[in-house]
């Protein structure tokens, strides 16, 4: 079977070495989606590593949802788009452009953690986390699963450390799975019937989530999971307490060591 034909559409690091990887397979996209440069953290690396394109077939921002944009998808005979953390929603009208789908890579073991902020809620709720390569449907993150990986939480683990070490179990998943889709094998698992949890990107800035009331018991362990679960590399993201008129915002650094004499 000849190497599929896709159009790739990625942004951050993880985007960039799955990339890597396909192009090392000898994979070449057709086209490249990329985030327009308000958003963008890694699109001008991406287009770097992609000189066999020329501009027309290099889509930012919400271009590949316009009208050129779908002419020109629709006109490349597209196996496959490919999104690796591509912050875009996709509309039907995209996903219907490929001859098998649109495929997803996802910091979480699905169905849980559908939706954003996935390392968060994995420590705050204490559900399962991992990596899941699926196929794009008009729900969110809802669509048949291709292939998947587990990763154990570290109880020195902090939301950011967490995302670093999904980053890479999401390189993994993509290379074990990806033969299977080059060859046409694989099987999709759909998710219809399977309960799991999903969240909005606003649900984390709400009160309930954020903030630390100085007056209400709380036990250690409580008290360390939620700050852990916000311990990222934003700090608007952090737990936070007011006093005196002014706000405090809290992360945590963990150290794992040694128990002397164990």
């Amino acid at each position: 079977m000849s190497e599929p034909r896709i159009a790739y559409a990625g942004d951050r690091d993880i985007s960039v070495w799955v990339l890597e990887y396909l192009l090392n397979q000898g994979v070449r996209p057709l086209a490249l989606l990329v985030s327009d440069s308000g958003r963008a953290t890694h699109d001008s690396i991406l287009v770097n590593m992609c000189p066999f394109l020329d501009e027309t077939h290099i889509l930012c921002g919400k271009a590949f949802r316009e009208p050129p944009g779908l002419e020109l998808l629709r006109g490349l005979d597209l196996d496959y788009v490919i999104g690796i953390h591509f912050p875009y929603i996709v509309p039907e009208a995209v996903l219907q452009i490929p001859r098998f789908g649109v495929l997803n890579l996802h910091p979480a073991l699905l169905p849980y953690n559908r939706g954003w902020h996935t390392p968060i809620w994995a420590i705050l709720e204490g559900t399962p986390i991992g990596a899941t390569l699926h196929f794009m449907d008009a729900g969110v993150d809802t669509g048949d699963i291709v292939h998947q990986k587990c990763l154990e939480v570290s109880p020195g683990d902090t939301a950011n450390s967490l995302y670093h070490r999904l980053k890479r179990l999401e390189l993994e998943t993509f290379q074990e799975a990806w033969p299977q889709i080059a060859a046409g094998s694989y099987r999709r698992q759909p998710q219809d019937g399977l309960v799991g949890t999903e969240h909005k990107r606003q649900e984390l800035f709400q009160e309930s989530v954020q903030r630390l009331d100085l007056d209400t018991p709380v036990s250690p362990g409580e008290l360390l999971r939620r700050l852990r679960a916000l311990t990222t590399n934003a700090i608007a993201e952090a737990a936070y307490y007011d006093c005196d008129g002014k706000r405090y915002r809290v992360q945590v650094q963990i150290t794992e060591e040694e128990i002397p004499g164990e």
